[in-house]
């Protein structure tokens, strides 16, 4: 699901609530989606975090994001702003699907945390894919994404995206124009990982109903990507 200022939320979904729980135990008002928060808290737990990388900022409302966008106006100005912070209605974090993360500090920019490239938290990074996560906003990718570089800002994909987009350097722009050259009725992409296949395939939306077949007895997820259409991922060995 790509969410920018070229793709905001729609009216349904700016106000649709998705299923949110706390991104960590210990951090209850940092809320997450599900799916999200288990995978943040397996990931957490596998390079031994303990309390060393924090929640910073997860699930806004519109009303929060309107919030702190106008008060980053007026504290930073427009070209900060704009680049930091996103309109309202075009923020990740309003999908619930967005994490900052930062570095347990006894002060914490709440717009700009720490989240170095060494220790803990490269390995961190090292992992995330594992976990379904991406480093949204990465260094080089600024002109794409219209965000500057953000290394504490971490996107949940879901696996096997963030892998695939990991091996090929994808940011998230590139990675939904990548899956329109893998159509419904042509070749789909095919990804193994971990003894496991994956195949995914986009199929373009159609103004009245979309109808999308899917094999008998397989897992799979659709997933609509806020562009044009869906991404349907299969598990073609799921057990």
């Amino acid at each position: 699901m790509l969410v920018n200022r070229d793709h905001g939320l729609k009216q349904t979904q700016a106000y649709h609530f998705p299923a949110l729980v706390p991104s960590l135990a210990s951090h209850e008002n940092i809320l997450l989606e599900r799916r999200g928060a288990a995978s943040l808290t397996q990931l957490l737990e596998k390079v031994e975090s303990r309390e060393r990388i924090i929640p910073v900022s997860g699930y806004r409302t519109k009303a929060e994001q309107e919030k702190l966008y106008l008060d980053s106006l007026i504290e930073n100005g427009k070209t900060f702003t704009e680049q930091y912070v996103a309109f309202p209605g075009c923020s990740e974090h309003q999908t619930g699907l967005a994490i900052d993360l930062g570095e347990n500090l006894d002060e914490i920019d709440l717009i700009r945390p720490s989240f170095p490239y060494t220790g803990i938290f490269a390995q961190f990074r090292k992992h995330a894919a594992d976990y379904g996560f991406i480093e949204r906003y990465s260094q080089g990718k600024e002109q794409i994404t219209g965000i500057a570089h953000e290394p504490w800002h971490f996107r949940y994909v879901g696996y096997p995206h963030a892998r695939i987009m990991e091996r090929h350097s994808f940011c998230l722009e590139e990675y939904i124009q990548f899956l329109t050259d893998f159509p419904e009725n042509g070749q789909h992409y095919i990804s193994t990982e971990k003894g496991k296949e994956f195949e995914v395939y986009y199929v373009r939306g159609l103004a009245e109903e979309t109808v999308i077949e899917i094999p008998d007895d397989c897992l799979y997820q659709i997933s609509g990507n806020n562009v044009d259409g869906f991404i349907v991922t299969i598990w073609s060995n799921p057990l």
